[in-house]
């Protein structure tokens, strides 16, 4: 098993949290991770991503040119990393912000109304733990209470208080997933 994720996002939209948190859980259960955030000039408002591999073996090389996963936060990413997705692969767009539909009729799509959802919960910041509950749910490549004990590590101290909201934010899009899947 081999996973491949792109994540990708307008800078502030917690895009490297969403890929620490994969990569935690992946360790946690045991997994080989590897986790390559894209800092620079998207830190000011343009598009941020990072990859992030989880494998059940080692891993050989931390650079992936064709995702199987994309998580889109925001237009621009879908545009970006669109068409490195491989064929059969996964897009997953926060349709709050994204407007046109995916291009590719080769690969599956969910869209999360990320933000809608995080507006609903009284905090905006929690749209990208609405997307990774949604992709956790789908792809169950690590378990969701996993992801909860990583996200307890991350937000020791300070932010301890969004802890529960996360948690909420994070069920909310697992939920969305499991409506889906029993729908179709």
């Amino acid at each position: 098993m081999l996973e491949r994720i792109v994540i990708s996002g307008f800078g502030g939209q917690g895009v490297m949290l969403i890929g620490r948190l994969l990569a935690y859980a992946g360790m946690i259960e045991g997994k080989k991770v590897a986790w390559i955030p894209s800092y620079g000039p998207e830190m000011r408002g343009g598009t941020a991503n990072c990859t992030v591999l989880i494998s059940s073996n080692e891993i050989g090389s931390p650079i992936v040119s064709h995702p199987k996963i994309l998580i889109a936060m925001n237009q621009p990413s879908l545009d970006k990393f669109e068409s490195n997705v491989s064929d059969d692969g996964l897009i997953i767009l926060n349709d709050s912000l994204i407007e046109r539909e995916v291009k590719r009729n080769d690969v599956n799509v969910i869209k999360i109304p990320a933000d809608d959802i995080a507006d609903k919960l009284g905090n905006s910041r929690a749209a990208n733990m609405v997307v990774l509950g949604a992709y956790v749910e789908q792809s169950g490549i690590v378990k969701m209470d996993t992801i909860f004990k990583a996200l307890e590590k991350v937000l020791a101290g300070r932010n301890k208080k969004l802890l529960e909201l996360n948690k909420e934010a994070l069920k909310q899009g697992a939920e969305l997933v499991r409506k889906g899947k029993s729908n179709g």
